[in-house]
Order: C-alpha cells, then sequence, then structure tokens
C-alpha cells in the first residue's frame, strides 16, 4: 500500500494531525518508535492548557496557542479525556515584578485574550487563598487549565485509528527517499512504508529525520525540566494553576493541580546535550520547594510521591517551526513544538492538514465520523448506584487492584485490550501505580493481568518497551530478579 500521508512522532503534534487527516478520505499511517504513543516528549508534560499571553501574537507558538485553547471543550466532548478550564493565577512578590505583570497582561489584551483581569493583593487572595499572603499583585485568566495528557493523547490516536488511520509502534524510521513520486521510509528493523507525503512530528528526534529525509539542516536543543509530583491529600493545591513572573527563557516553577487530583511543582528549564537525559536531582527539589513554598501555603516535602523530568525540543529561534520543506517535495516539518506545544496542539494538527492541502493533498470529507461519546467509567467517581450495577455486569469493576487510586481490575484489562501492553501504557491509561505508593503493591497484579489478557509471557513484559524488561531470568528458576 502506498499511503497519502505518514507522520513520523505520535506525541502531541503527530497526534493532532492523524485525529484531523481521519476526518478525510485518505489512507494515513502513523509511525511511532516507541512502544506506545506519547511515550516521548508528551508523556512529561505539565498538563497546562495556557492562557494566551506569555508570547506576542507575531509569533507562531501564540497564534496557535490562542486557536488550541478554544478547541478543547469540543474535543473534550468528542474523546473523553480529563480536561479542567480552572483558571491560571500570575503573582508577583515584590512592586519590582509588577511591571513584568503589567506587561504580560497587556500582552495578553493585544492577543485578544479579553477575559484577563488585573488584579491586587486582596482580590488574588480571595481567588486563591492559599497563596502565601505576602502576594503583591497580578492577574487571572480564567481561560487556562489543566489536561492529562498521556490520556488526551491516548484518546487522540484512539480516534484516529477507529476512523481508519493505521499506527505502527516500535518503527523507528532512520531514513527516506523520495522516488519522484512518493516516499520510501525505512525503518530501523529494515521494514519499509511507501507514502506520498511525509510530516516529520519526531519531538527531540526532528532534527535527526529532517537530516535523514535530506530536508533541511537545524538542531534541536533540549532543555530539560525537572517535575515534582504531591499527594492527593496534599494541603498545598491550590484550586488554580499558579505562575510566577517569568523569565527571558522559562515560565518559572509552577504550583500545578493536575486535571486528575494531584498537585504538580515545577518544571526547572536547564539546557542539556543529552536527549535521554531524564536524572532528577536533590539541588533541584531543594530549589524547587523553596519557590513553591514562597508562592503557596503549605506545600510539604513528605506529599511529594514521585519525581521525573521531560525534555523540551527547542530551537535557536525559540518559535515553532512549521512548514513545507524547501529542500525536498511533499515534506512538512513540526519541530521546536515546546511550551506552550500541549495548548496549540489542536490546532497544530488543523494547521499541518493546511499545509499539506496547499502541498497538493486531495481532502474529501468523510460522510460519517466515529466518536466515542459513550461515558467512560471509572470506580473512582462512581455512585454506589453505578457500582453495584458494574459489578453486577462484570465483578471485575468491584475488584480494586490499585488502592491508592481505587483502580479496578476491569479498567485494566480495557486498556490492555486497546493496546496498553506495558507496565507504564497501563499507568498512563489507568492512572494505575501513580499514587502514593507508586505502584509498590499493584505493579505484580497489573503484570498479571496484562499477561492473561495479552498473552504476553510475565518474563517478556516491560515498563516502557525496548530493553525495560520487569524481571530477569525466568519466572520459577533462581535468581530472579524483580
Amino acid at each position: 500500500m502506498i499511503y497519502d500521508v505518514a507522520i513520523i512522532g505520535a506525541g502531541v503534534s503527530g497526534a493532532s494531525t492523524a485525529w484531523q487527516l481521519s476526518h478525510y478520505e485518505l489512507k494515513t499511517i502513523l509511525l511511532e518508535k516507541a512502544a506506545d504513543v506519547g511515550f516521548g516528549v508528551s508523556k512529561a508534560n505539565s498538563g497546562i492548557v495556557h492562557g494566551g499571553f506569555h508570547h506576542p501574537v507575531s509569533t507562531l507558538k501564540a497564534q496557535l496557542e490562542i486557536r488550541g485553547n478554544l478547541m478543547f471543550e469540543k474535543l473534550q466532548h468528542e474523546l473523553g479525556f480529563p480536561f479542567k478550564r480552572s483558571g491560571i493565577l500570575v503573582v508577583a512578590f515584590s512592586e519590582e515584578e509588577m511591571p513584568t505583570v503589567r506587561a504580560l497582561y497587556e500582552q495578553g489584551l493585544a492577543n485578544g485574550v479579553t477575559t484577563i483581569e488585573m488584579c491586587g493583593r486582596e482580590r488574588l487572595l480571595e481567588l486563591e487563598p492559599k497563596l502565601n499572603k505576602e502576594v503583591v499583585g497580578g492577574f487571572y485568566a480564567p481561560g487556562g487549565g489543566t489536561i492529562e495528557p498521556y490520556r488526551y493523547v491516548f484518546s487522540l490516536v484512539e480516534s484516529a485509528v477507529r476512523n481508519g488511520v493505521n499506527l505502527m509502534c516500535n518503527w523507528k524510521a532512520v531514513k527516506g527517499e523520495h522516488n519522484g513520486e512518493y516516499w520510501k521510509i525505512y525503518s530501523e528493523d529494515g521494514g519499509v512504508i511507501e507514502a506520498k507525503y511525509v510530516v516529520n512530528a519526531a519531538g527531540l528526534y526532528a532534527d535527526e529525520i529532517s537530516r535523514a529525509f535530506g530536508a533541511e539542516n537545524f538542531k534541536i536543543h533540549p532543555r530539560k525540566g525537572e517535575e515534582y509530583l504531591l499527594d492527593r491529600s496534599s494541603h498545598g493545591r491550590p484550586s488554580h494553576v499558579i505562575f510566577p513572573v517569568p523569565s527571558k527563557h522559562s515560565k518559572g516553577v509552577l504550583v500545578i493541580p493536575t486535571a486528575e487530583g494531584t498537585t504538580m511543582i515545577g518544571p526547572t528549564a536547564d539546557p542539556v546535550e543529552d536527549k535521554e537525559d531524564t536524572e532528577t536531582t536533590s539541588d533541584h527539589l531543594q530549589r524547587i520547594l523553596g519557590l513553591v513554598r514562597n508562592m503557596v501555603d503549605g506545600i510539604s516535602p513528605r506529599d511529594i510521591i514521585t519525581s521525573f523530568a521531560g525534555l523540551r525540543p527547542v530551537l535557536d529561534t525559540e518559535d515553532f517551526y512549521i512548514e513545507p520543506s524547501k529542500l525536498v517535495p511533499s515534506f512538512i516539518q513540526v519541530a521546536g513544538i515546546q511550551s506552550p506545544g500541549l495548548t496549540a496542539s489542536p490546532a497544530i494538527g488543523e494547521y499541518v492538514k493546511d499545509l499539506l492541502k496547499g502541498e497538493g493533498l486531495r481532502l474529501m470529507e468523510k460522510a460519517k465520523i466515529e466518536y466515542d461519546l459513550a461515558k467512560k467509567h471509572t470506580i473512582r467517581s462512581a455512585s454506589e448506584a453505578e457500582i453495584n450495577k458494574l459489578h453486577k455486569e462484570d465483578p471485575a469493576w468491584t475488584h480494586i487492584i490499585c488502592r491508592c487510586e481505587k483502580i479496578s481490575e476491569a479498567e485494566i484489562i480495557e486498556a490492555v485490550r486497546k493496546g496498553h501492553t506495558t507496565l507504564d501504557g497501563v499507568k498512563f491509561y489507568t492512572r494505575a501505580g501513580m499514587g502514593r505508593c507508586q505502584g509498590g503493591f499493584c505493579s505484580a497484579k497489573i503484570m498479571k493481568i496484562i499477561s492473561r489478557e495479552s498473552g504476553i509471557p510475565m518474563e517478556e513484559l516491560t515498563k516502557r518497551g525496548g530493553k525495560s524488561r520487569l524481571i530477569l531470568g525466568k519466572l520459577g528458576e533462581l535468581p530472579v530478579q524483580c
């Protein structure tokens, strides 16, 4: 088969593009080198839907951020991922910071964000009582919010596949050749995909894919952000996303009430060379704690349940690079998608679709699109009546596997049957293992369910694919290391 479009990279940009193209009579394939979608830049995301005031509207990232922000209610209705428009507060703790606050506010107005509100100390504390009482002023952007990024990517891809897009994971593109009519895309293990158009949405590796296809020679600069997750019971959880006054290269260290009930603090913003450097350090933890405790009362290091780091794919321009290649035909660059890339992603998919049309891709809308509008059951949010009904339908609904997050066996089975056969894939889909014990009590049970439902032997299960095997040796033999 010669596909109409091959998308390289199944993060927020590639997934959004696949979702957009699934609305048309096209043969589209989504290629991902990892074991599951969203396992690259997108999985270690702060999950913020930004408010449209951090960047001037002259930049592509601001234009797509503002458009993308407005698309989430409709997308949530169609796809069912966790999303809350909780609002954003930008707060200053000295009079010296207030001119920057005023400049951001005015930039937001210039960008067309008319709902933002300049606030004095009393108004900020009325909106958010957990703010440090030393706050001087700031502004309120009610259009901001939070989203669960992995569930968002999963939902986009599930819906794209339901509407005809092919998905291939564990497929690492390493070379592309154009024969005058279409592209031949080669994988690391010798596979070949043929497609008329290619979209390079490879995140941190978009520069390498571009060179491998003979296109532009640019460089992605990884910028690491360390983040720390607080338990659901943390007294420091605010009701709004709290931003400090930003610096030149960073929006600062934030306090984020996630869409699913935990609280995140971070990120840092440190340039690194290694695209696989996801280590966290105690020095950065202490710095983050110091900064966020100056903004919000009640944050305690005892509430920290895990840490992680994500890498942002930064270009020299600091802007998004989304345009057709000038060096090779039928090749769309989608690179440098750092913050606010998640917010912009619905609009990025739309923008790329229009670029493909401009390059000659024939678009004919489908007569019907399949949506999964049925309510997705979660036992932790179900009423007693709903729980009783679910139990009668299938007792697995009341067999709790993850006690911290109250995740049932039925929810884990659903994840596996939808193709999530790694421990992290199930974790991101269901939240099993994301609570206080971080999988200490439930991982073995989850592994048994994955093995039973997928047919993969326990010894071959992985945390995130590749070489991340969970068991060394064979069960029943010694030594066995878990």
